[in-house]
């Protein structure tokens, strides 16, 4: 029988603090346990002789949390993530700052509380500072799968609440103000296609002529050019088979679809765009507002929600229920049908209850009803 080797530690006390001393595979660890308390110390002993005797103790390591948001850059480069610059961003700009001078196991939840709390009094919004514990979630995962781990746990993080839905919608008076406004035929059939298909900007302005096909009067988005790098493929409709044939006329397969009079690609338009919501009475009004625009449309049509989502490049449904596309004039126009639906039911067997009055039989258990 094999004999089991005895794990042994010690503590000893620098200044007023205590310390621990214990070996793995022949290699001493020291750990302060940051407190003057010897229990406190004595505790942390026999946590890591456990460790190290069921084999968890993955020792502690220098990654600072500089390196691991490096390895996390690194991760988006490699799979050619299109989010990087704004993971850079939320590095450079704010976490960097209040965490990049630590190593990562000195962040706790509670170093994650206190930068959470500086972000809430500088005035950022829930939801940038959840997709800032995002990236840092991501880099403390990262760190923990490489080999060696170079973090031996992952921080708790909070997940704020986020009330910051967008409910705005492009209705039929306010879009035909939006086309007076710039008659152009760039920004007409990309509006047109927004509220049609109910794309992004991005995946719009980037259309070239060899994704569209006039013979058979679709419109190709390729995959890996969109945000849920799948591809996409529809049906023009015979305004927007109009409106793209006279944008397409005269270039090659290698042009962008949408460009301006003087040739140039339109890449952005956000003046123009604020410019004729104003004039259209939808101040505010976002580009972004027409895919909820474009599902709501197609709802009422009678479209079945998986085509909707196929169109619209929605992946999944709780991303489909979250632009919250059913209004309270939805549902009024429902109740105004369902009565008078009910009406016609009723009017074929009407109840006179005068001449037939309902006799309820009501237990003596229950007592009398008043």
């Amino acid at each position: 029988m094999k004999k089991q080797r005895r794990v042994r530690g010690c503590i000893y006390q620098r200044g007023q603090t205590w310390w621990i001393k214990f070996s793995q595979n022949g290699v001493s660890h020291c750990e302060s346990s940051e407190s003057s308390d010897k229990r406190v110390a004595q505790r942390l002993l026999d946590t890591r002789l456990a460790s190290v005797t069921t084999g968890e103790y993955t020792g502690r390591t220098r990654a600072t949390v500089a390196e691991l948001a490096e390895e996390m850059l690194r991760d988006y480069r490699t799979n050619n993530k299109r989010s990087i610059d704004h993971a850079k961003m939320r590095w450079d700009s704010h976490l960097k700052p209040f965490l990049g001078h630590l190593r990562a196991d000195q962040v706790t939840s509670d170093t994650v509380g206190r930068y959470v709390d500086s972000r809430l009094t500088a005035g950022a919004s829930n939801g940038s500072i959840n997709r800032e514990l995002s990236a840092l979630r991501r880099m403390f995962a990262l760190g923990n799968k490489s080999t060696p781990p170079k973090v031996r746990f992952v921080p708790s993080m909070p997940k704020l609440r986020e009330a910051n839905a967008r409910t705005g919608f492009l209705e039929d008076g306010q879009y035909r103000k939006l086309l007076e406004y710039c008659p152009e035929l760039w920004f007409r059939t990309i509006v047109e296609v927004g509220r049609t298909f109910g794309w992004r900007r991005t995946e719009i302005t980037g259309l070239r002529v060899s994704q569209i096909d006039l013979m058979q009067r679709t419109i190709r988005l390729e995959p890996g050019t969109t945000k849920n790098r799948e591809g996409r493929c529809v049906t023009m409709t015979d305004a927007l088979y109009v409106l793209t044939s006279a944008c397409v006329r005269g270039k090659s397969e290698s042009d962008f679809v949408f460009t301006r009079p003087d040739g140039s690609p339109v890449i952005s338009f956000r003046g123009l765009w604020k410019n004729a919501c104003i004039s259209a009475g939808c101040p505010g009004l976002l580009f972004h507002d027409l895919r909820r625009t474009m599902a709501r449309n197609m709802l009422r049509a009678g479209v079945p929600e998986k085509v909707i989502m196929a169109v619209g490049g929605w992946k999944t449904r709780s991303v489909f229920d979250r632009y919250s596309i059913i209004r309270q004039d939805d549902i009024a126009l429902a109740m105004e049908k369902f009565q008078r639906a009910d009406k016609l039911q009723n009017s074929a067997a009407e109840i006179n209850f005068n001449d037939n009055p309902v006799t309820i039989d009501v237990p003596a258990s229950v007592g009398p009803v008043n």
